[in-house]
């Protein structure tokens, strides 16, 4: 496996868990009636979704087979993985600070990637994803802030 493709899997990975977290966040929202909340988490979710769809479709341009292995689906510790569950019995705050953590480890991994061995073309795309989920961390800081 190429180094573009691990980079890859493990941002996969990260997309995967934001775009599940803000999908269970969002549904958690509604139930308490935060629906503005709701939506905005339903279209970081789909954000998230397209995302990994343009890295999937690069990884396969490469030849290289993404799928999910047990050793990525057993690393529960990885950024939304480890706040999905407290968000059942939160309440909208404590989404937001769930979101803001889960958000705070996927600008680590994009970071982390940028540091890595892969192609130039391939670090174009890293680079401007991590904008986009730097936009979205500082998105939900900055509604979570709000409501302090």
């Amino acid at each position: 496996m190429s180094n573009d493709a691990a980079v890859t899997k493990d941002l996969i990975q990260t997309l995967e868990d934001g775009k599940d977290g803000f999908a269970k966040g969002a549904e958690k929202l509604e139930k308490d009636g935060e629906t503005a909340l709701a939506g905005t988490f339903r279209d970081l979710s789909a954000s998230r979704a397209t995302m990994s769809d343009e890295l999937q479709k690069i990884a396969a341009a490469y030849g290289d087979q993404i799928e999910e292995s047990g050793s990525v689906a057993a690393k529960a510790h990885r950024g939304w993985m480890t706040v999905k569950d407290a968000l059942a019995g939160s309440d909208p705050d404590g989404v937001l600070d769930a979101a803001e953590q889960g958000e705070d480890h996927a600008v680590s991994e994009f970071e982390k990637a940028l540091q890595s061995d892969i192609s130039p073309e391939f670090k174009t795309v890293v680079q401007r994803q991590l904008t986009d989920v730097r936009s979205a961390h500082d998105q939900v800081k900055a509604l979570r802030d709000a409501r302090r």
